[in-house]
């Protein structure tokens, strides 16, 4: 043999196709089911169907890539126009200043986060350094032994 097997290459007369099962026709077949509608008698129409008289609670279900996002004054209205001077009154108010501590915070994360990266930074040079010192003794060591000898 000179290597792998590799299957004949002679056609068989006998071959017609890849195998499929036969199917055999129904002759009761309908077509494809639908399911019926049926009519719900109880079914009301209501326009007003969003519409509560007490909320007892608001629920979030929030997903988010950054940290920090703030919820507060949360407000259920069908009124846009008060909507509107709500958010002026609560949010309009403090929009900046918040927006000044967010970006101190920033500020001080960048800091710290740089302050480590550079102590890090400098331990792994020192850490190559020492590793650079010994390997220069192993050699000197290594010339003595050397010298030694002859």
């Amino acid at each position: 043999m000179d290597g792998e097997w590799e299957p004949p290459q002679i056609n068989n007369p006998k071959y017609k196709g890849e195998w499929k099962p036969r199917q055999i026709k129904n002759p009761k077949y309908q077509g494809v089911w639908v399911h019926p509608e049926i009519d719900n008698p109880e079914y009301e129409a209501d326009s007003n169907l969003y519409r509560f008289t007490d909320m007892g609670a608001v629920g979030f279900d929030l997903w988010q890539v950054k940290a920090g996002t703030i919820f507060d004054n949360i407000l259920v209205t069908d009124d846009v126009d008060y909507a509107k001077k709500f958010a002026e009154d609560t949010w309009g108010k403090n929009k900046d200043a918040e927006k000044k501590m967010k970006e101190g915070i920033d500020e001080e994360d960048k800091k710290k986060k740089d302050e480590e990266d550079k102590k890090r930074k400098d331990e792994e040079d020192s850490k190559k350094d020492k590793d650079e010192d010994k390997d220069d003794d192993d050699e000197k060591e290594a010339d003595d032994k050397v010298k030694d000898e002859l």
